[in-house]
C-alpha cells in the first residue's frame, strides 16, 4: 500500500510540473515593432496560433500567425516557434511610402519563448518579417518585439 501511496504521489506531483510547463492560451502585451496587444493559442502540443492587434503609422495592424513550438533541448521552459500568417492594416500615414489607406501582406515569425513555473507569466522575443502584397505593395521589413502573457 505504501508503494502505490508513493507512485501516486509521485504521478500527481509530475502532473503538477508537467502542466506549469505547457499551457493552452496566453494574452499580453506586445513591445515593440509595431506594439500592442498579443493573443497565443495552442491547439494542440506544438501547434498554436497567435493574433496581435497593434498600432501603426497612426492606425493599426491586425495579424494572424499559425506557429509552430519546439524545445530548445537545453532548458525545458524554453521553446523555440516559427510560422507564417497574414495582416491587414489600416493608417494615416506612412513616412517610408507617404500613402495612407489599407494595406494586405504576408508575414513569417521566428521567436523564442520562455514559460516560468513560478508565475502564470511567459515572455517572448521574435523577429516577424513582412511583404504588403495589396495597398502599399512591397517589403513591410523585418520587425521584431518582446512579448509579455498572462498564462491562463
Amino acid at each position: 500500500m505504501k508503494k502505490a501511496g508513493v507512485i501516486l504521489l509521485f504521478a500527481v506531483v509530475f502532473s503538477i510540473t508537467a502542466s506549469a510547463q505547457n499551457y493552452k492560451t496566453s494574452l499580453g502585451l506586445r513591445a515593440g515593432v509595431p506594439y500592442g496587444l498579443t493573443i497565443k493559442h495552442f491547439m494542440s502540443r506544438s501547434v498554436a496560433v497567435e493574433g496581435i492587434l497593434a498600432s501603426r503609422w497612426q492606425g493599426f495592424v491586425a495579424t494572424a500567425l499559425l506557429e509552430k513550438d519546439a524545445p530548445t533541448g537545453s532548458y525545458p521552459n524554453l521553446h523555440w516557434y516559427w510560422g507564417v500568417g497574414a495582416h491587414i492594416g489600416f493608417w494615416d500615414s506612412n513616412p517610408y511610402v507617404n500613402t495612407t489607406g489599407s494595406v494586405v501582406g504576408l508575414d513569417g515569425i521566428l521567436g523564442l519563448e520562455y514559460t516560468f513555473d513560478e508565475i502564470p507569466l511567459n515572455l517572448s522575443l521574435d523577429l516577424l518579417p513582412s511583404v504588403n502584397i495589396f495597398g502599399s505593395t512591397g517589403w513591410g521589413g523585418i520587425n521584431g518585439a518582446l512579448s509579455i502573457r498572462y498564462v491562463f
